[in-house]
């Protein structure tokens, strides 16, 4: 079902929105051919013909980093204990099973979820290219192709930010499960990769798996194609000790040393996690403002550690947030995850406003994604909306002015009362309209591929 925008002029009325920097009462938005025409605040009362929105509506939320396949793990690899190495292998264990067809249901489902989460755009680093062993399916993109149609058939917008994964570790050759990953060489990636065209709601971005996984004489090869495409570039980047010294002991310098050796970074690229650097890291990443992606559920989850982030943003860096494994999908999580783990490391309060985090939420995610008008509740801007219940048992009770802070601090995505993307309601209080039956489609798309 194609994700189209709603061409017909409409109009919403939101009790509450979300502003930038403000919660104003009485809002409507004038929204024509998906996008925001107009917003206007001091509007008590519904006008004739609006659509109500109760509650706190917000931008669109922006997952900026997702590996569909791994929401196929919740549970699964909580039983016992292990590294994130160890969790590597089980979740080899489900690339293994995965067809077009498969990762099309499994994807679609968690982009239902993503939406009755309010997430209105998904970042999808893609990396499972190839058929088991590696050969190339008919249509080389077959796997590619089934994530833009999921995302489309969900109701949200996507940026498949196809990934380059050529080696084991520092030169070493695939191993079997990764032989489904791999192109061979940087050029052959760049050439399956030239093949995928955007559309309505898909645009299409590139991705250094690692440094590990990329050798450094192929890195440029893949920053040159999202350079001369004006597309974004994401990079999975010290997420692990592990990847740091193999990178040292290599190269004689760190993953981000050698990324900006090799041009990766820049306006256009966000890493992934950046939960190991060193101080010269920090100020190369934020001196060429290269955006920083923050997984605080998964992280935690996989026991990385808790990363620079304040640091990372005081010296330059946009941040932005991702549900990555999807141990949970829930954007406020995040937001509220990155200031709370904050709080633990340092043990003080108050690093960000919860403005901060929505923006990174919101904004800032988007625009990781390529996707600059988006983000905001402004004229122009696509007309991607999240409201958000303010009479929960979490959400009840403060006034209304503090919408913000008690989205970050006390909503959860199970507060999500609507989610309308390009001016459709995709979600319509907390039913999605094209998946009804979301958790069956998650039960049913997981035991296909459950080994």
């Amino acid at each position: 079902m194609p994700l189209t925008p709603e061409a017909t002029p409409k109009t919403y009325w939101l009790e509450h929105a979300w502003l930038g920097s403000h919660v104003a009462s009485g809002v409507s938005v004038e929204t024509a051919d998906g996008r925001i025409t107009a917003v206007r605040t001091d509007t008590p009362t519904p006008p004739p013909g609006a659509e109500t929105l109760r509650g706190l509506t917000l931008p669109g939320l922006a997952n900026a980093h997702s590996h569909a396949f791994h929401r196929a793990l919740r549970g699964s690899v909580q039983v016992g204990s292990g590294t994130f190495w160890t969790w590597r292998d089980v979740m080899y264990g489900v690339a293994d099973r995965l067809t077009p067809d498969s990762y099309y249901a499994l994807a679609r489902a968690a982009y239902a979820e993503m939406a009755l989460a309010g997430i209105t755009c998904v970042g999808e680093f893609h990396y499972l290219h190839h058929a088991p062993g590696g050969t190339r399916y008919d249509d080389p993109n077959a796997m590619g192709r089934a994530l833009l149609a999921a995302a489309a058939d969900a109701g949200i917008r996507i940026t498949l930010l196809d990934t380059a994964y050529l080696s084991a570790g520092f030169g070493d050759p695939p191993n079997q499960h990764q032989l489904r990953f791999s192109d061979g060489t940087a050029d052959a990636w760049a050439e399956r990769a030239d093949a995928l065209k955007g559309a309505e709601h898909a645009r299409i971005g590139a991705a250094v798996h690692s440094v590990r996984a990329v050798p450094a004489g192929e890195l440029a090869t893949v920053a040159d194609w999202a350079r001369r495409r004006q597309a974004p570039l994401h990079v999975h980047l010290s997420e692990q000790t592990a990847e740091n010294d193999a990178c040292w002991a290599t190269h004689g310098r760190t993953p981000t040393q050698l990324l900006a050796d090799h041009g990766v970074l820049g306006p256009r690229t966000t890493a992934v996690h950046a939960t190991h650097l060193t101080d010269e890291d920090i100020a190369l990443l934020g001196g060429s403002t290269t955006g920083v992606c923050m997984c605080p559920t998964t992280e935690r989850d996989l026991a990385d550690g808790i990363g620079p982030a304040v640091a990372l943003q005081e010296q330059g860096s946009p941040l932005s947030l991702g549900s990555d494994s999807h141990a949970v999908i829930d954007l406020l999580e995040e937001a509220r995850a990155m200031e709370l783990n904050e709080r633990l490391r340092t043990r003080t309060r108050g690093h960000w406003t919860a403005a901060a985090l929505l923006r990174a939420a919101t904004a800032d995610g988007h625009a990781a994604l390529g996707w600059d008008d988006a983000g905001t509740l402004a004229p122009g801007a696509l007309a991607d909306l999240t409201t958000i219940r303010l009479d929960s048992v979490r959400t009840a009770g403060p006034v209304p002015r503090l919408g913000a802070e008690t989205a970050v601090f006390a909503a959860t995505a199970a507060d999500v009362r609507h989610t309308v993307v390009g001016g459709r309601h995709i979600v319509r209080d907390g039913t999605h309209t094209r998946v009804p039956d979301v958790p069956t489609a998650l039960a049913d798309a997981i035991a296909a591929v459950r080994g």
